[in-house]
């Protein structure tokens, strides 16, 4: 009971704080949130920030042509998601992703990113925009290589075992959640 009053406090706690769509210093969109001081991607580039700590210090470590489990803690603007499906057609990997979002950002926000132009993939409009419109809980295949499944859930919630090769966890910052920063939650993706 105590999870669901917090999750439905900070939900609509953040419904009602303003989102700002700023761009960071490497062009790219992101979300910032002034009554936290809190934005979804790093200040100094969101696109930079995801291939480098995602790309390059995670999917890198898997070889072309493999298949691969992602769990993603905090689908957020689906950046990351966006990527790592440019990166599966690039590298023919199958993957099949799994983005966690207890507060997902509204649709309206979603068409102010321009994540889509800053990678010059704009083949890739229509998959972005279907990655945010389709069902929560509902698996999609978005492309050949790649499918996506949205769990509307609290980090704590999750219970799946040796399921995921890789993890991409994407939440807030320690100030604005202590909560996901904690044993508990690493001990849930350990298992």
């Amino acid at each position: 009971r105590k999870r669901t009053f917090v999750f439905l406090l900070f939900t609509w706690l953040l419904i009602r704080m303003k989102h700002e769509i700023i761009i960071t210093q490497d062009g790219s969109s992101s979300i910032y949130i002034p009554e936290l001081d809190e934005t979804y991607h790093s200040k100094f580039g969101a696109i930079q920030e995801a291939k480098h700590v995602f790309i390059k210090n995670g999917l890198d470590l898997f070889e072309d042509g493999s298949g691969i489990s992602i769990l993603e803690i905090g689908f957020g603007t689906g950046l990351n998601a966006l990527i790592t499906l440019l990166e599966a057609e690039k590298r023919n990997l199958k993957i099949n992703y799994v983005g966690v979002e207890a507060y997902p950002i509204a649709l309206n926000e979603i068409s102010q990113l321009n994540y889509v132009a800053q990678l010059e993939a704009s083949e890739k409009n229509a998959d972005f925009e279907k990655m945010h419109t389709t069902n929560w809980e509902e698996k999609i295949e978005i492309s050949s290589n790649f499918t996506l499944m949205k769990r509307k859930q609290f980090f704590a919630d999750i219970s799946d075992e040796n399921a995921f090769d890789l993890i991409y966890f994407d939440a807030f910052g320690f100030t604005v959640q202590p909560d996901l920063w904690n044993d508990a939650i690493f001990e849930i993706m350990y298992k």
